[in-house]
């Protein structure tokens, strides 16, 4: 599943072409993804000018006027700025008509993403609960200290909790947990505050680079532009169990944590 650095990545790829932009029409090939889509999609956003592409956790929002198209990828979906003349694929299951001439077309072969509507001035149900962006001020470790306090689950679930802090996914989380040394069965309420704010700090950086480097490339996620992430080519933990950690060279510890595949090194993470 795309993680936050591919949907930012998304996001700066698909904002040049998108706002400014008139919405001349919208083609639903089917009538669902992995919810229905809403009549809104095609009574109210054309005739719409999108005025900004944002990203909040996860999802895309195309602001118009009148309200936000609300996108997400899931596992398999992708999202192209194509001529209108561009063949139309199997999997292509959404077109939004341009008034560059150009459609964005959105291709998901598993179809576990959605296209959703929130009204101007009201804030989507799946975007209520959401925790702080983790590239923001008010996401650090003084934050992340308040919050774990008497958790007792593992650190690396906690920070994976959406409610927590967004886009904290797999990957992100096993190379922060990596980078600030902490284990990521410790319980969240038993980390210091000073651990924490190592923590924070390191996703922070992690995610930042991994954004200037197109995000991860794991099976499916591919940019606007067609170019692959680079970001896999330096995990440090991420699905390298059994390898030599890259600081002190002993074999990286596997095990399911929270029903996710975790990896991280016995002897550098306490």
């Amino acid at each position: 599943m795309p993680e936050l650095p591919e949907v930012e990545t998304t996001r700066r790829g698909l904002a040049p072409h998108l706002e400014g932009k008139r919405i001349r029409g919208v083609v639903l090939r089917r009538p669902d993804l992995r919810w229905p889509i809403p009549k809104e999609i095609e009574s109210v956003l054309p005739g719409q000018r999108i005025d900004a592409v944002r990203r909040r956790a996860k999802y895309l929002l195309l602001d118009t006027a009148a309200g936000s198209a609300l996108l997400h990828l899931g596992m398999t979906g992708s999202l192209r700025v194509l001529p209108a003349s561009t063949p139309i694929g199997a999997h292509d299951h959404v077109d939004l008509q341009l008034s560059s001439g150009r459609v964005m077309r959105f291709n998901d072969p598993r179809r576990f993403g959605s296209l959703l509507w929130q009204p101007a001035g009201e804030t989507h149900e799946l975007l209520r609960a959401l925790g702080p962006e983790p590239l923001a001020d008010e996401f650090d470790g003084d934050y992340l200290f308040a919050r774990s306090r008497n958790r007792k689950a593992p650190v690396k679930t906690f920070l994976m909790d959406q409610g927590v802090v967004v886009g904290v996914g797999n990957i992100y989380a096993a190379e922060s947990l990596f980078r600030a040394g902490i284990s990521p069965l410790r319980a969240a309420g038993k980390v210091s505050r000073e651990r924490y704010a190592a923590l924070a700090a390191a996703v922070k950086d992690i995610l930042a680079y991994a954004i200037t480097r197109g995000g991860t490339t794991l099976r499916d996620f591919i940019s606007p532009d067609g170019a692959p992430g680079y970001f896999e080519q330096e995990l440090s933990a991420y699905g390298r169990g059994g390898q030599p950690c890259p600081t002190c060279g002993r074999p990286l510890k596997f095990a399911n944590i929270g029903q996710r595949a975790s990896v991280w090194c016995g002897h550098c993470q306490r």
